[in-house]
């Protein structure tokens, strides 16, 4: 990884007090949905994306989410603490997607694809580790926004963009341009961040599932899936579509329930 990007990382502000409460309330069994209203009520600009992400045909809730305590007892604590954080962080990062050939909005509404297929996807595996799993998909991507604020600072935004319009591969492209994959930055992110280490450990592994520890090969090999299905150039191409099922095959999963997930989100696109 060039040394520009780990000294980027390092000089990243804090997460803000809102973020670091919505931690702690997840961290403490005893606390409840109202709590964690309460506590994104201080934040205009969650509460306005999580309202917004509520009321998307994607969650399918059937009426109008009107305020934050209606659409933390929807979701959550677990997807309401995604979408928190999801939404401080790019704010935080001021997303410059430009050389991945996405708007900021597009960027945010692909990391919300990735997101709710891996958890309509394995809740018919395993309930549990759909959840785990959804906050790692919502914000594995992260990395790409310093790796294009890396790639316009060395003014090779023109190339790098050529590339990744016609790659098959993004983190072979991210590797040639800042010697690390979108995985490995987004996991040196929350790392710096003191996010929890299987968190960081399974998107770190995200591009390259074989070298993953045991206990988290299972999670990154989901979020390989998943980019690999959804990617941000190319999101539910026929050809994304045909390397996920043979990526998921290969791995030995129940290409039948990816399938069905496909086809499900394509249907509500």
């Amino acid at each position: 990884m060039k040394s520009s990007i780990i000294d980027n990382v390092k000089s990243l502000p804090p997460l803000s007090a809102t973020i670091v409460k919505i931690n702690q309330l997840y961290s403490d069994e005893n606390s409840t949905v109202k709590e964690m209203a309460n506590a994104i009520e201080n934040d205009p600009m969650i509460v306005a994306n999580i309202l917004k992400i509520a009321n998307s045909p994607l969650y399918g809730f059937g009426r109008e989410i009107r305020n934050a305590a209606q659409a933390v007892g929807l979701f959550g604590m677990n997807m309401t603490r995604s979408i928190a954080i999801g939404n401080s962080v790019r704010k935080l990062l001021n997303v410059d997607m430009q050389p991945y050939g996405v708007t900021s909005d597009e960027f945010a509404h692909i990391s919300s694809l990735q997101a709710t297929f891996v958890l309509n996807w394995y809740k018919k595996i395993d309930r549990h580790k759909a959840e785990k799993l959804y906050l790692a998909a919502f914000l594995q991507e992260t990395g790409k926004i310093l790796i294009a604020s890396e790639v316009i600072q060395n003014d090779e935004a023109i190339s790098f963009a050529s590339e990744v319009e016609n790659s098959n591969n993004l983190a072979m492209v991210e590797k040639a341009y800042s010697n690390a994959t979108c995985g490995e930055v987004t996991a040196l992110v929350f790392k710096h961040w003191g996010f929890e280490s299987d968190f960081i450990e399974m998107i770190k592994y995200s591009d390259n599932p074989s070298l993953a520890p045991h206990e988290v090969k299972e999670y990154s090999t989901a979020l390989n899936i998943v980019k690999t299905i959804i990617p941000i150039n190319k999101p539910f191409s026929e050809m994304s579509i045909n390397f996920g099922l043979k990526t998921a095959k290969d791995a030995g999963y129940n290409v039948e329930f990816l399938q069905t997930t496909i086809n499900d989100m394509l249907e509500l696109m």
